[in-house]
């Protein structure tokens, strides 16, 4: 027997190599892109609990006053486009995790996506609305 240690060849390019990716390409910036909106959603996500309580038993009335002030209309935005963003993001990793077969997983994921756009835009929309005309 060899007193040589096993050598393990990481077949790896120059440019993989100086650029940091692994086999994914993409999973350091999925990563952050995860952690930035799930760090984002906390203050925001009290922000919004704390107001709904201290709205709770208001006239609608009230409510469009209080999300027609242009912080409140930007709080609501960016926990809109934070919550939807998180939630594709969540749903794409469970997605390319259980579905081994290619064609289906590129259906589910388009259709994931177009899902979380159309619920963001529809949120949006109904901010807005509630922001101009109260």
């Amino acid at each position: 027997m060899s007193d040589k240690a096993p050598q393990i060849a990481i077949r790896r390019s120059m440019l993989g190599r100086a650029r940091g990716l692994g086999a994914a390409k993409s999973g350091t910036a999925h990563w952050w892109a995860m952690k930035t909106t799930s760090l984002a959603l906390v203050p925001l996500t009290l922000w919004f609990l704390g107001s709904v309580i201290a709205l709770q038993g208001a006239s609608r009335k009230d409510v469009a006053a209080w999300a027609s002030g242009p912080i409140t209309a930007a709080l609501l935005l960016a926990m809109i486009a934070a919550l939807f963003h998180h939630l594709y993001l969540g749903l794409q990793t469970v997605i390319e995790d259980y579905i081994h077969d290619e064609r289906p997983r590129l259906i589910w994921l388009l259709l994931t996506k177009g899902a979380c756009w159309l619920l963001a835009l529809a949120a949006s929309v109904s901010v807005l609305k509630l922001a101009f005309t109260g």
